[in-house]
């Protein structure tokens, strides 16, 4: 990696954790600054405006996130399972520095903050449906999942569960929701979508 290719990816992993903790708005490109070392001069070269730089940086963190969640999925043959572990290791692995970018980007840029961040948190949350969807697809056409289960709508319940439990756990500074989250979600799975023999 070229030198200059290494300062911009610097600066986009040091911004990716400001963003995520203080947001669009309450990250300052002086707070980029002295977390990257460099003259504001140095990442407009990279980074012409602040939102351009705020979404390769959602994009980092995100794909961080991804990898988390999805670490040891491919080696998992039934899709209940593997569903299974999705649920587990978001519930389990660390999260990425200030928590899940997708819900904390969602939250910051609802109505009036950046149309691109918006646009980055709402394709980010259709690619993460449409992995669940894609897993429980499969799933029913290897008859491992009841016909009746609609992927999509399953896509989105379990990461509404996720997310809200997510939410909760931040705010009461405990895991006790996402722990019954996994508790109800490992429960459905088990006794509605894994067909049985």
């Amino acid at each position: 990696m070229s030198k200059g290719a290494e300062t911009r990816q610097r600066i986009i992993e040091k911004s990716a954790q400001l963003f995520n903790r203080k947001g669009y708005e309450g990250c300052s490109m002086q707070d980029i600054v002295e977390a990257t070392g460099l003259e504001k001069a140095s990442i407009y070269r990279y980074f012409p405006t602040k939102e351009l730089l705020a979404a390769e940086a959602f994009d980092y963190a995100w794909q961080d996130t991804c990898l988390r969640r999805s670490h040891r999925l491919t080696k998992i043959a039934n899709s209940v399972d593997r569903l299974k572990l999705h649920i587990e290791n978001f519930i389990s692995a660390p999260s990425f520095p200030g928590g899940c970018p997708l819900l904390n980007t969602a939250l910051d840029n609802d109505d009036d903050g950046s149309p691109v961040l918006r646009a980055r948190a709402r394709r980010a949350l259709q690619n993460w449906q449409n992995l669940l969807g894609g897993i429980l697809t499969e799933g029913r056409e290897k008859g491992e999942i009841e016909d009746r289960i609609d992927p999509d709508e399953a896509a989105s319940l379990i990461i509404s569960l996720l997310e809200g439990a997510a939410a909760i756990s931040r705010m009461e500074k405990r895991h006790r929701a996402l722990r019954a989250a996994r508790e109800h979600l490992d429960a459905w799975l088990e006794s509605s979508v894994r067909r049985r023999a």
